[in-house]
């Protein structure tokens, strides 16, 4: 383990957002820690660095989980409510939040700028379109701005005048910052990044993923970083239908193919559906993969 790294990066808060930030707090473990515990064997020094890089990615290419588990990281996290809404639903992870019970909200909003209003996707219900232009966004985030200010001044009043905080907090807008310290080992890690990096996360919660994957994993654990982008972030997995696609386009000679092609040559249970996920994800990893142009 590299003391001299880990004191450099504890405590140091990277700034994510407008008032966010994450922070190593703590870690246990490093690349050697999960070759050991898959060797089940114990000492350093056993075999060659290029045989534990072989091993991680031979472990992470074949899902075996257990001993990515061997190694934790506790961060400090201060992030918008809406956006810890989402992060809260990995329950893989010990958590102990901030309490609006016991102390005065965090004096910090999130406040979304004037070319970072999305629209509505048209095609993913949960997720972002296009900006809207600057002049549309300036009206939103003034708007934004006055809500904000109205909030933080009734909050202040209720407690001035002597409410108990566990109501007067209750009109607190969704993207009042938050703080918590979150613990959780890097198996579970690794699952959380893989979902929250991904293109169709959405915008803010993907900026606290990548923060936390490039600026404190990677150096911690290299080689395990180096897996996960090669093996799960980076990958793209083909479903039995996926792989019956490129079977039959490959066996007419159509690689790469047209889009009119891969419709022809779709998997039969998609033929008569107008709308199709399944198919829109075949489709676009065969782009990704150049099968289809």
């Amino acid at each position: 383990m590299d003391l001299e790294l880990i004191s450099s990066l504890r405590w140091k808060k990277f700034p994510v957002l407008d008032h966010g930030f994450v922070c190593l707090v703590d870690v246990m473990g490093d690349d050697s820690a999960i070759v050991q515990a898959a060797r089940v064997s114990y000492g350093d020094g056993t075999k060659k660095v290029s045989d534990d890089r072989t091993l991680l990615r031979y472990l992470m290419r074949h899902q075996h989980t257990t001993p990515f588990e061997m190694a934790e990281i506790k961060l400090l996290v201060r992030v918008p409510m809406d956006c810890w809404r989402q992060w809260i639903r990995h329950r893989t992870a010990s958590v102990n939040e901030y309490s609006t019970r016991y102390s005065i909200a965090l004096d910090h909003i999130y406040s979304i700028a004037p070319d970072a209003w999305r629209t509505q996707s048209e095609v993913n219900r949960q997720g972002s379109g296009a900006c809207f232009e600057p002049e549309h966004g300036q009206t939103f985030t003034a708007s934004e701005q006055s809500f904000h200010r109205q909030a933080r001044e009734l909050y202040e009043q209720r407690i001035k005048l002597g409410v108990a905080r566990e109501q007067a907090r209750k009109d607190l807008p969704l993207s009042t910052y938050t703080e918590a310290y979150w613990k959780i080992d890097l198996h579970n890690l690794f699952r959380f990044l893989a979902l929250r990096m991904e293109p169709n996360a959405q915008y803010e919660i993907v900026r606290y993923a990548t923060t936390i994957g490039e600026q404190i994993i990677q150096p911690l654990f290299p080689h395990c970083w180096e897996a996960f982008l090669d093996y799960q972030l980076c990958s793209v997995r083909l479903s039995r239908l996926d792989q019956g696609v490129i079977a039959r386009l490959a066996e007419h000679g159509l690689l790469p193919a047209t889009s009119q092609q891969f419709l022809e040559h779709q998997d039969p249970a998609w033929v008569t559906l107008e709308r199709c996920r399944e198919r829109d994800e075949c489709y676009e990893k065969l782009q990704k993969l150049g099968i289809v142009k």
